[in-house]
C-alpha cells in the first residue's frame, strides 16, 4: 500500500513538472518580450501601433481562446488539449525567430497565442485534478511559483539575449526547449475520459469569441488612440453587447459553455473580480517600468530587465507560502493582505519614481510588489478550484485565465494611455521603438508625470479589491458559516 502511494505520489509530481515547465514557456515568452520590444520594433521597422500589436495580439488571442478550451478540456480530455497546444506554440516560436516583417510576426504571434492558451486552459486544471482538494494549495502554490519564476527569468533572458545575439535567438531558444518538455508530457500526463454526455456550446463559444475580442481589442487600441476614440467605443460596445447574449444564452442551453452556477456562490465571485483587479497591475507595471529607463534614465534592455526582477524574486518567495499557508488560514484573509500589499507598494513606486530613482528604491518597492501580487494568486486560485466539481475544474480555470489575461489587457492598456497621454505621437514612437534616445526634457517630465498617475490608478485599484474581498468576509461572518458550493 506504501509503494502504491509512493507511486501514485511521483505520478502526481510528474504531472506538476509537465504542468508547469509548459506554462513556465508561455509565460517566459511574455515577459521577455516587455524588455526586448523596442530591439523588436526596431529591426522590423514597425510603427507604433504595431509594436504594440506585437506585444498585445499574444494576450489577446490568448484571451478570447481560453475560455472555449477550458471548456473543450472538460469534454475532450485535458492531455490531448495540452499537448496540441504545446505542439502549435513551439512552431510558432520557430516562425517568430524567421519573421522578416512586422505583419508576419503578428501573424506568428497569433499562432502563439492559440497555442498558448491550449496550454494554459489546462494547467492549473490538470494539477488539480493530479492533487486533489487536500494538497492542491501546495502544488498551485508551487504554479504559481513557476509563473514568478518567468517573471525573472524572462526579462533576464530578454535583456541579455537581445544585447549579446539578437531578439531572434530568443524565440528560437524555446524550441528545442518546448520539444524536450512536449516529450515529457507526451509521457506523464494521464488520459481522461471524455464527457460523453454533454455537449460543446457552439452558439456561446461564437458569442464569447465576438464578445471577449472586442472588448480586448477596443481595449488595445485605447493605449494609442486614446479612450474617447470613435472606434474604441464601436468594438467596446459590439463586445458588451455580445457578452449580454452569450448570459442570456448560458442560461437556456443544456450544456453552456460556461456553467453559470460557477458564479452562484458569492466567495467565487469575489475571488472571479479580484483576480480581474490585480492582474491589471501584474504586467502593466514591469512593461511601463522597462520602458522608462529605457526612454528617461537611458539603460539598455540588459539593465533594465535586471532593474525590474525584484518583482518577481517576491512572487517566488511569497507563492508557495502563501500555498502552504490556505492550510492553516483562510484564503480570503490572505488575499487581501496580498492586495493591500501590491497596493501600498505602487503608491510608493509612483512617488518615487523619476529618471535618477536610485537602485535601491526601485528594487524595494517592486519586490513589495511581488509579494504582494504572490500573496494573492495562489490562495485565489485555490479558492476557485476547491469550490467546484473536478469536472467543471476546466471552464472554472478557463473563466479564472480569461479573467486574468483581460485583466493583463485592460491594465496594459491603461497604463500607457495614462502614462503618455501628453506626449506627441513622434516621442511615442521613440518610447515604444527606439529606447527613447533623443526625447527632451519636456518629453522626460511629461512621460514621468504620466507614469506615476498610471502607478497611481493600478495602485488604487488593488485597494479596492481589497475592499471587496473584506466586505465579502464581513458578509459571511454576519450570516454565519458557510456551506460549500458545488458547480
Amino acid at each position: 500500500m506504501a509503494d502504491e502511494d509512493h507511486d501514485a505520489g511521483r505520478a502526481d509530481w510528474a504531472v506538476l513538472v509537465a504542468a508547469s515547465s509548459g506554462a513556465l514557456l508561455c509565460f517566459l515568452n511574455l515577459s521577455a518580450l516587455n524588455v526586448a520590444l523596442p530591439a523588436v520594433a526596431r529591426s522590423l521597422h514597425a510603427s507604433p501601433a504595431q509594436a504594440s500589436w506585437i506585444l498585445l495580439s499574444y494576450m489577446l488571442v490568448s484571451t478570447v481562446c481560453i475560455l472555449s478550451f477550458g471548456r473543450l478540456a472538460d469534454l475532450w480530455g485535458r492531455r490531448r488539449l495540452f499537448l496540441t497546444g504545446l505542439w502549435l506554440f513551439v512552431a510558432a516560436c520557430a516562425a517568430c525567430a524567421l519573421a522578416p516583417s512586422a505583419e508576419l510576426m503578428l501573424a506568428s504571434r497569433i499562432a502563439q497565442a492559440v497555442g498558448a492558451a491550449g496550454v494554459m486552459a489546462n494547467a492549473s486544471a490538470l494539477v488539480g485534478d493530479a492533487f486533489g482538494r487536500r494538497r492542491m494549495g501546495l502544488a498551485l502554490g508551487v504554479l504559481a511559483m513557476v509563473a514568478a519564476l518567468a517573471q525573472v527569468v524572462g526579462p533576464l533572458a530578454g535583456g541579455f539575449v537581445v544585447s549579446w545575439w539578437g531578439w531572434r535567438v530568443l524565440f528560437m531558444l524555446n524550441v528545442p526547449i518546448g520539444l524536450g518538455v512536449l516529450a515529457w508530457s507526451w509521457k506523464v500526463l494521464p488520459h481522461s475520459a471524455a464527457a460523453g454526455a454533454e455537449r460543446f456550446d457552439l452558439a456561446g463559444a461564437a458569442l464569447s469569441l465576438v464578445g471577449i475580442g472586442c472588448v480586448t481589442y477596443a481595449l488595445s487600441m485605447a493605449g494609442t488612440r486614446g479612450w474617447t476614440s470613435t472606434p474604441v467605443w464601436a468594438f467596446m460596445l459590439a463586445g458588451l453587447c455580445a457578452i449580454a447574449l452569450f448570459s442570456g444564452v448560458q442560461m437556456r442551453v443544456a450544456s453552456p459553455l460556461v456553467d453559470p452556477s460557477l458564479f452562484s456562490d458569492p466567495a467565487r465571485r469575489t475571488a472571479y473580480a479580484c483576480i480581474l483587479l490585480l492582474s491589471m497591475t501584474q504586467a502593466a507595471p514591469l512593461l511601463l517600468v522597462a520602458l522608462y529607463l529605457q526612454a528617461c534614465a537611458g539603460l539598455q534592455p540588459s539593465q533594465a530587465g535586471l532593474r525590474i526582477a525584484p518583482v518577481a524574486f517576491g512572487m517566488l518567495m511569497a507563492a508557495p507560502l502563501a500555498g502552504a499557508m490556505t492550510r492553516r488560514f483562510r484564503p480570503e484573509s490572505i488575499c487581501v493582505a496580498g492586495m493591500l500589499l501590491a497596493g501600498c507598494a505602487l503608491a510608493l513606486l509612483a512617488a518615487l519614481l523619476q529618471p535618477t530613482i536610485g537602485a535601491v528604491q526601485l528594487s524595494l518597492c517592486l519586490w513589495v510588489l511581488g509579494l504582494g501580487i504572490g500573496s494573492f494568486v495562489t490562495p485565489n486560485n485555490t479558492s476557485i478550484l476547491q469550490s467546484v466539481a473536478p469536472r467543471r475544474r476546466g471552464v472554472a480555470n478557463g473563466v479564472r485565465s480569461t479573467l486574468q489575461n483581460t485583466g493583463i489587457m485592460i491594465g496594459t492598456a491603461l497604463a500607457l494611455s495614462v502614462a503618455m497621454a501628453r506626449l506627441p505621437s513622434g516621442s511615442q514612437r521613440m518610447i515604444l521603438g527606439g529606447g527613447g534616445a533623443g526625447l527632451s526634457n519636456q518629453d522626460v517630465a511629461a512621460f514621468t508625470q504620466g507614469a506615476r498617475h498610471a502607478l497611481v490608478v493600478l495602485a488604487v485599484l488593488c485597494l479596492a479589491g481589497a475592499a471587496l474581498i473584506a466586505a465579502t468576509i464581513y458578509r459571511n461572518a454576519s450570516a454565519g458559516p458557510a456551506v460549500g458550493a458545488s458547480a
